[in-house]
């Protein structure tokens, strides 16, 4: 089963709504964070990225700056830009973004569901970044940025999504990414057992961003239950945030790959060493993958169209079958050298919502020699890696678009 469950959501009134909704928190470093809430007092930026309102050295883990987003939540309170529901609700969240709309239904999700796999993972998460929203929510009392989860598509669910549609949403904004977010908070008892139980028929849910929420909040439910001598595993801490979509929905971007250096070789050398295993056949435009193991190869200010020979990249399971998983495997550590894409400081990694003219940009502007576009991952393939226990390859999914904070809050006490 998969437990949804309502809360009493902290919300921006619907006139404050667009100043205050703000990218998660890792989708901006420090100094954009800073750029873009200039000027906006009530930007969520000064609650989910608070080191903003310090100076530029300042270590963003410091308990000061922790306490600084405890007082600009409570400030957005106390000016009355948010307010919160009287009573436990669901709220159902669209995106649409360049002709495409997701919904998904915003939810208190079970950390107890999430620690025995019932919510699956396809990423390893670091302990000092989950550390860092770990103390970020215990300070604030509060979680103020979701997960970003899929279960594969339901029609029943789909029916209940769109008679909650029915009516007009009580928030309704655009973003300058001109991407529109629409909420509709749902407190009508029928339909949030209809949910409940609808939902509750799923086997599973799939994290597809926001692992470090997830595991921070698993985390932050661990340390109050270990205080806690009469824990039953019901208290309201033992839930976390999460956006839940169906996976017909979602769309990924590909996430391409710059590296510095040709490993000592020429072009020319490079093409004959891969030979083997690859084809490489010049293009007059940019390369755009448009099937699996084909890539787009840009270096020299010339575009190339690299594809895999038949039989040359067999996989040995889902996670290996992943593109990005054939290129470092079978073109960046053999020939490239670069081993552990995670620490090698000569790659690089470019989302692809900066499209390939990016790519061509970094490599003419000398910082890098080689640029590769990919295919990207599908969500059929994330949810076979979740399916059978495998970690998806580093940095191989890039969802699009990206959920704003701030739009609902969850106090870690009702």
């Amino acid at each position: 089963m998969s437990i949804v469950r309502p809360f009493k959501g902290l919300r921006p009134r619907p006139e404050y709504a667009g100043q205050v909704a703000a990218p998660p928190y890792d989708v901006l470093s420090s100094d954009e964070a800073r750029a873009m809430a200039a000027g906006n007092p009530i930007s969520f930026l000064h609650v989910n990225k608070p080191e903003i309102d310090f100076p530029p050295d300042q270590d963003p883990t410091a308990p000061a700056v922790y306490e600084a987003g405890r007082k600009n939540l409570q400030a957005l309170v106390d000016r009355g830009v948010m307010c919160r529901d009287t009573s436990p609700c669901l709220y159902l969240y669209r995106l649409t973004w360049r002709g495409r709309s997701q919904t998904g239904l915003w939810a208190l999700t079970s950390c107890d569901e999430y620690n025995r796999n019932l919510i699956k993972k396809h990423e390893h998460t670091r302990p000092a970044k989950v550390s860092d929203r770990a103390d970020h929510m215990e300070t604030l009392g509060a979680q103020v940025g979701p997960v970003f989860s899929c279960f594969r598509h339901n029609e029943e669910i789909r029916r209940l999504f769109d008679h909650v549609k029915k009516v007009p949403p009580m928030i309704d904004i655009t973003t300058e990414q001109g991407v529109r977010h629409e909420l509709w908070v749902i407190s009508h008892r029928d339909t949030l057992d209809s949910l409940a139980a609808a939902f509750g028929r799923l086997p599973y849910l799939y994290i597809a961003d926001g692992h470090h929420r997830s595991a921070a909040a698993a985390e932050v439910a661990g340390r109050r239950a270990a205080k806690n001598p009469h824990h039953s595993g019901d208290e309201h801490y033992n839930f976390f945030m999460n956006v839940i979509f169906p996976d017909d929905e979602l769309r990924i971007l590909p996430y391409n790959r710059v590296v510095r250096s040709l490993n000592g070789m020429t072009l020319e050398e490079l093409f004959a060493r891969a030979g083997d295993t690859f084809t490489f056949a010049p293009s007059d435009a940019p390369v755009e993958p448009q099937k699996p193991y084909e890539f787009g190869l840009y270096a020299a200010g010339r575009w190339y169209r690299m594809s895999a020979r038949p039989g040359k990249v067999a996989a040995a399971g889902p996670a290996e079958a992943i593109d990005s998983a054939v290129l470092t495997r079978h073109f960046l550590t053999p020939y490239l050298g670069i081993k552990d894409i995670r620490t090698d400081d000569r790659i690089d990694f470019v989302g692809g919502i900066r499209g390939v003219n990016e790519l061509e940009r970094l490599v003419d502007s000398g910082a890098f020699a080689i640029a590769f576009s990919l295919f990207p991952a599908t969500v059929d393939q994330l949810l076979a890696v979740a399916d059978a226990g495998e970690v998806m390859p580093p940095k191989s999914t890039w969802f699009e678009p990206k959920l704003r904070s701030g739009l609902v809050v969850n106090y870690l006490d009702e």
